[in-house]
């Protein structure tokens, strides 16, 4: 399968909620605050704020209220998104003005009920309510779809099964779904049989990859989605990242990384890639580790 390579890229920014959620040590409220600040001067204009959960579930993200109130609306040109588990999220999401809210439902039962604590079929059911609270407003849907290629728990993912919650995010009412390799066990060819399934059922425009780099494989697996003509990624600041409810998983794909992909394929994405990085190591001192993009962490080219 190939496609001419897409003139311009959409990176939706992940690192302030799926890259914080799985820190151990509490991230300051206007830490958060001054990352996202940073990502929007970086020129990113797709940026996933946090999560409306409840605390004892995802600690880290507990501030989120606080966070959107402090940020105020969005900048022009600029979405501020979260994720909203049930009608009460959404409630607080619609509240301080959201821009896009997702949900997530996954591939297989067992990890959806590690996730959210339901079955495939229960999630539909448990979402139908929020899309229904997103009727007459400007909010944009985003449908998640976890383990797309390979479940912790069941093992190999079919992309018939992927295609089918798909397509029943884009029946429900999704204006986008985000596809995830949450375990970074995909290969570019896993990404090539994945799409096969689902560019037949879903426009490029609406279509998101979300990689993670557990076994070094996220921009090459990017570079696969971008011959398929895929012209919309997640990625996240530094690496960050990693699912609570995904044992092993580790970071997503580096929004540097891609970045850097991008440029040398002279692919536009509007992110300066000096900004990114500065945004990226203001959040050093607020999390127990060293970030792990390459990029970020190679000395700057002549």
């Amino acid at each position: 399968m190939s496609a001419s390579l897409p003139d311009h890229v959409r990176i939706t920014e992940v690192g302030p909620r799926d890259g914080l959620q799985n820190e151990r040590r509490p991230v300051p409220t206007e830490a958060k605050v001054a990352f996202v600040r940073g990502l929007v001067a970086a020129g990113l204009e797709d940026i996933e704020v946090s999560s409306f959960v409840r605390p004892d579930v995802i600690p880290q993200l507990a501030d989120a209220t606080e966070v959107f109130r402090a940020l105020g609306p969005s900048p022009e040109g600029v979405a501020f998104s979260a994720l909203v588990p049930n009608q009460k999220g959404m409630e607080r999401a619609l509240e301080v003005g959201v821009d896009k809210v997702g949900f997530f439902t996954a591939a297989t039962d067992t990890f959806n009920g590690k996730n959210i604590n339901c079955t495939v079929d229960e999630s539909f059911d448990r979402f139908a309510p929020v899309v229904a609270m997103r009727d007459g407003t400007d909010v944009i849907l985003r449908g998640y779809v976890s383990v797309a290629v390979w479940c912790p728990y069941e093992g190999r993912v079919e992309p018939a099964a992927v295609a089918d919650v798909t397509k029943r995010l884009l029946d429900m009412g999704c204006d986008e779904v985000s596809v995830g390799d949450t375990i970074g066990a995909a290969t570019p060819a896993d990404i090539g049989r994945l799409l096969e399934a689902l560019l037949p059922i879903i426009d490029l425009d609406r279509l998101v990859l979300h990689l993670h780099d557990t076994r070094g494989m996220a921009v090459a697996s990017a570079l696969e989605g971008l011959k398929a003509g895929v012209r919309r990624f997640d990625a996240s600041a530094g690496g960050l990242g990693g699912c609570p409810f995904a044992p092993g998983s580790a970071g997503n794909l580096a929004t540097e990384d891609l970045v850097f992909l991008l440029d040398g394929l002279g692919i536009g994405h509007g992110a300066d890639l000096g900004k990114l990085k500065a945004a990226s190591a203001a959040m050093i001192e607020h999390v127990d580790h060293d970030l792990v993009s390459r990029v970020f962490n190679a000395p700057d080219l002549p």
